[in-house]
């Protein structure tokens, strides 16, 4: 009796079979076995499939997509990229880049003169001093499985998000600088809205601050997040800004990006006492760093 192929098997029973073989094998190791295999691992209802079958979308789901296999890959690599972004595992992690004053700290909400933060799940927050407090993280996207061809042509939104609240009986300011860079660290694209000012005996709420990059230029293989900023009353300890539950992710595209959100009141430009880092905003950020002093943690 002749064997039999499994080419001979009804197309639609092959997407089936597939639609349970990992992604990245279907990729490397099926697609290139015939034309037959990678004609159907090209179909968009394979990729559909299998974001069913993983609970990226269901039945009802009325969005439109583009590309479903670009889509699947995001929506299974789809996390945050900062690594312990609500200090529950103290500074590890994070580069100081500025440690001012009394130094950074971290703290249980609520914390003395504090307010909860709105998810009860993120119990920790770091907080900064009287003289300049910076802290940072260099994200690498390709560590993190992003291929070059899909940050170069589908160039996915990256969405930023950090959360900030002063003391209620201490004024403040908070920065934040987002960078998206080269594999040589040139800057690309950045998001850095003005120092936001919040006024001594405040109602000590957490302020959230979001901007999605979107259609950046080719070439973006790093994301450079810093945070941090210092207390106005120049008072030895903590009193500075809080931060807490600070984000990085790559997302599928959206047709109509959230706009950033950033607070109206703001400080004037950066005075002596703060961190000289080099305004020239084409210097890597590990060079920046370099030039504040800054050490691992």
């Amino acid at each position: 009796m002749a064997a039999v192929s499994i080419n001979a098997l009804p197309e639609h029973i092959l997407l089936e079979l597939f639609a349970h073989v990992p992604a990245r094998q279907l990729l490397l190791h099926c697609r290139p076995v015939c034309s037959l295999w990678r004609d159907l691992i090209d179909l968009a209802t394979l990729w559909k499939r299998k974001c069913l079958r993983e609970g990226f979308v269901t039945e009802a789901w009325d969005q439109p997509v583009a590309d479903w296999k670009v889509f699947y890959f995001l929506r299974s690599l789809h996390r945050n990229l900062l690594d312990n972004p609500c200090a529950e595992d103290g500074l590890r992690a994070w580069q100081i880049d500025s440690n001012g004053g009394d130094e950074w700290q971290v703290e249980s909400c609520p914390g003395a003169h504090g307010t909860n933060f709105p998810d009860p799940s993120v119990k920790k927050y770091f907080v900064t001093s009287y003289s300049m407090c910076l802290k940072s993280q260099l994200v690498d996207l390709k560590a993190h499985g992003y291929w070059e061809e899909l940050l170069d042509k589908v160039r996915p939104d990256i969405e930023v998000r950090d959360w900030f609240a002063a003391r209620a009986d201490s004024g403040c300011s908070y920065h934040l600088r987002v960078q998206l860079t080269s594999a040589d660290y040139i800057v690309l694209a950045s998001f850095e809205p003005p120092p936001v000012t919040i006024h001594q005996w405040n109602d000590a709420a957490w302020t959230e601050v979001s901007h999605t990059f979107s259609d950046y230029p080719p070439g973006v293989r790093h994301v450079f997040f810093q945070h941090g900023g210092k207390d106005t009353q120049f008072w030895a300890g903590w009193y500075g800004p809080r931060v807490t539950n600070s984000s990085v992710i790559v997302s599928y595209k959206t047709r109509n990006p959230a706009p950033s959100t950033a607070q109206p009141e703001t400080l004037p430009t950066t005075g002596p006492d703060d961190c000289q880092c080099p305004s020239d905003s084409q210097r890597s950020p590990a060079d920046r760093s370099s030039a504040c002093g800054g050490q691992g943690q």
